[in-house]
């Protein structure tokens, strides 16, 4: 791990995951440093082969860490960055995400707005790397059934409490799919309800390297199993409409 500065006292822990994904990285990075309040970085590498150490190395005396390496998978990596920071509020930034200005402070009104609440998550777009269209991400207020149906929590537009993750031991290394998924329900069934604030924070890019593409079947099998460990009982839903989707999907590519 090389590190090189850190702010004094950082409000939010920002960890970015990435393998091969250099041509996105740098946008990632610049929407981090370009939000208002005081971050800790750390970049998670999977030994990229592309230019990602070109652009870690740009950005590397603002960050607090990196490394380069092969590792356990993403969730391994996000919990690996987590635990090197200090910051009371946390998060992570896949490397072909970004978060919109002020993204960061918004959430943390909202978090002190809220303080049963054990994360908070905003509104996302969803972009297409290849036209540039975007449309909302699907999210709505927290509910257990809605929930139940489908996620209806954007991962990059979340700011988690490090008290709560801690509490629930980060997201699970054994899944490669849903681990954000699995965690909201984590956080919901051991701390409390999430909290819902109705502003855009971040983007989504959508590409045809991104993991709900090339593996719709693995993405439906994990998610099923999260709905059936948490709420007990899967919606018809999940049965009748998913499979359905995933096959389409997969043959309309």
């Amino acid at each position: 791990m090389s590190s090189a500065r850190s702010e004094v006292n950082p409000l939010v822990t920002v960890v970015v995951p990435s393998f091969n994904q250099g041509r996105f990285l740098n946008d990632a990075l610049t929407s981090i440093f370009e939000q208002n309040v005081p971050v800790e970085v750390f970049v998670m590498d999977g030994g990229s082969s592309d230019n990602s150490i070109d652009v870690i190395h740009k950005w590397s005396d603002r960050l607090a860490g990196w490394r380069s390496a092969k590792d356990d998978g993403q969730a391994a990596a996000i919990n690996e960055g987590i635990s090197l920071g200090k910051a009371p509020f946390v998060c992570w930034l896949n490397s072909d995400d970004w978060f919109l200005s002020n993204a960061l402070s918004t959430l943390i009104c909202a978090l002190q707005a809220n303080p049963d609440a054990p994360a908070v998550y905003g509104r996302a777009w969803n972009v297409i790397e290849h036209t540039g269209k975007r449309k909302p991400v699907w999210v709505e207020p927290f509910d257990e059934d809605r929930l139940a149906l489908r996620c209806i929590i954007s991962q990059p537009a979340t700011l988690i409490r490090r008290s709560a993750w801690d509490a629930v031991g980060g997201v699970d290394n054994k899944l490669h799919m849903v681990m954000d998924y699995d965690l909201w329900w984590r956080l919901f069934k051991h701390v409390g309800v999430l909290a819902f604030v109705d502003h855009y924070v971040a983007v989504n890019r959508e590409h045809e390297a991104t993991k709900t593409k090339t593996l719709r079947r693995r993405h439906y099998q994990e998610a099923i199993s999260v709905v059936r460990k948490y709420h007990g009982s899967v919606p018809l839903k999940w049965w009748l409409a998913q499979p359905y989707a995933v096959w389409f999907k997969s043959i309309a590519r």
